[in-house]
This record gives structure tokens, sequence and C-alpha cells, in this order.
């Protein structure tokens, strides 16, 4: 692993953006985002998806050209289709409309279909707590999760995102995937060799296991909280495809190469017309003040709260350059010109 300087590694995503026919703002956001998810440790949702992103760009999957447009709206409520434009693209138009929905109404909710991967969930998150709001967004995917008491995947592992902003830029930022450990997590660790920490999936005979490289292999993995995580991931699919009119995770192809279509919900409150913000801050300070006075297990690991982890690394990575895989950053730099 080496690091690069934050900038370097935006300035190189930018030109790829611009090689792969996103220009001006659109590039430059785009590049923002890998860069930040990078800069940020989510690692297998930033530089390292970058390769995959480009060739579904390359396999029409990706439209880069296309912008997502608002087909039908109730009072705070819209639905979008994102005509299978770059993912994180969309999914920040959309976040940003019900933010702007918020404003209005005390709530915002924008239901978007026919969109891509959106990478980072959390992206969308610290989005909306930058802007001062509450906000609650998911995604449904590819089968790739088993229900409860079953062996094929038909459920998606739909991450989840719940955000609270704090005024001193302290946000607690709630970004999971309903399976134990996400793909990218799973693919992580098969890849440095290491065991789980607790098991994250079945092995070929159907024991649960810490071995990634078996979860990879057998397809078979776990549910958060077993059958909660799986009755959680249904709804979640049931919700963003009747609020979007989009795909359900059935219909949604199977290779990862060519996932798209996926449905997705972005809501946003703003409770400025009802609650000041000084007593929501003072409620926000005394949960996670008795949250991190919780004595630790393990002392050398203290309790911390959503989000608290990705603004020390955030700190690192800005001081140090960013950890970037060498095979990854020499293709990004070969694409990049």
């Amino acid at each position: 692993m080496l690091r690069v300087p934050y900038d370097d590694l935006f300035r190189a995503l930018l030109r790829a953006m611009q090689r792969l026919g996103l220009q001006g703002e659109r590039g430059a956001l785009c590049a923002r985002l890998f860069a930040e998810t990078t800069r940020d440790g989510v690692y297998t949702h930033g530089l390292n998806r970058f390769p995959r992103f480009a060739e579904m760009v390359d396999n029409g999957c990706i439209d880069v050209s296309a912008v997502p447009s608002r087909v039908a709206a109730a009072a705070a409520l819209e639905r979008w289709d994102g005509h299978l434009g770059p993912g994180n693209l969309n999914a920040y138009a959309a976040m940003q409309r019900a933010i702007e929905l918020a404003r209005l109404h005390g709530l915002g909710c924008v239901a978007l279909a026919n969109t891509n991967h959106w990478m980072r969930g959390g992206s969308y998150g610290w989005q909306a707590a930058e802007a001062g709001v509450f906000a609650l967004c998911w995604t449904n995917t590819l089968p790739n999760l088993p229900p409860w008491g079953a062996q094929v995947p038909v459920l998606g592992n739909n991450p989840l995102v719940v955000a609270i902003p704090r005024a001193d830029g302290a946000h607690v930022v709630l970004d999971m995937a309903l399976s134990q450990f996400s793909q990218g997590a799973l693919s992580a660790y098969a890849v440095r060799g290491e065991r789980l920490p607790v098991p994250g999936g079945y092995d070929a005979s159907g024991t649960l296991t810490v071995d990634a490289e078996e979860i990879n292999a057998s397809r078979r993995m776990l549910p958060i909280g077993y059958w909660k995580g799986s009755g959680l991931s249904l709804t979640l699919d049931l919700l963003a495809a009747m609020l979007s009119g989009g795909l359900a995770t059935h219909q949604i192809p199977r290779d990862p190469m060519r996932e798209s279509g996926v449905s997705q919900v972005f809501v946003a409150i703003d409770p400025g017309s009802f609650a000041a913000r000084g007593d929501l801050d003072r409620i926000a300070a005394g949960i996670i003040e008795s949250l991190v006075a919780a004595v630790p297990v393990d002392p050398a690991r203290p309790v911390r709260y959503p989000g608290q982890q990705t603004l020390m690394l955030r700190e690192e990575n800005l001081r140090l350059g960013v950890p970037v895989d060498p095979q990854t950053w020499a293709r990004l730099l070969a694409l990049a010109g």
C-alpha cells in the first residue's frame, strides 16, 4: 500500500472522468465523490471500485451523459428517473432535491428509479448532515443475500444510511449493509488473507464461518440480526421499488458488471421550523457522552459512535496521504493519461 496526496488522487480521478466522457461540473463532482470516499477510509467503494465503474461505462450499463429527471410529484414526495446515469451523481442530485423539499415542507422524500450503484451510501448522509438536516436513505441491489432459512441469494444487502447533524461537525452517520459484512469487505478480507472477527456467512457445508473466501465461494452471506436483517432487506426493497416505480431486487441483473436499474429512496428532515438547533445539539451531546463513557471490553478499543472513525481516518489521510493499492493506482494513472 502506498500513500498519495488527496489533491493528486482527485486530479487523477478527474482526468479519468474526462476520458470517460464526464465533463465540467459533473466530472468534477463524480471525481470528488470517489476521492472523498477513499480519503474517508471506505477503500472498497472509492478508488478500488473505480475500475468497475469505468468498465460499466464501457459496457453501456452507465450512461455518462444521462441526468436524472422528475416524473411525478405530490407535495414533499417526488419520483425521479435516473436514466441509468452515474449512480453517485444521481444519488447526490436526489439527496440535494430531498434537502430542498425539506426546507419547504419540513420533510422531503425523493424516490429514484432506473439508476446505478451509488458507490458509498454514506456520502449522501454526510451531504445531508453538512447541510444541517437529518437523513435516511437506502438502495436495493442485485440478489446477493439468502433470506433467512434459504440457501439461494434472492435478497439484496440493500445498504441503509442514517445521518444526524451536529453543530461541531462531528456528525453521526450510520452506513451499513444488511449483510454482516458487505461484499466489498469480504473481498478485502479475502485478499489480505485475514479471518473475519465474527462469522459472516456459511461455508459449503452450511456451517457458519469466519473465512471470507469460503463465504464468497458459497455465496451465502449472513444477514445482520439473522431473520431480522432478512426481513429488513425485504421491506427496504419493497419500499424502494414501490415508491420509485422501479425495479425490485429479483429483477436486477445478477452479474456485478451489469448491476443496473436499481431503486433508491432519499429522505431529508429539517426540524428548523419547530425545534431550536441549540436544543437539538444538547440532546445529541448528551447521548454521545453517555455512549463513549461506557467501559469498553478492550481498553485499547474505546466505544465510538457511527461516523467517528470516518472523521479520524479523514484527518489522518489528509495529513499523511490517502492509502491506495499500487496496482489500482497504476490503472487509474493509465486511464487518466
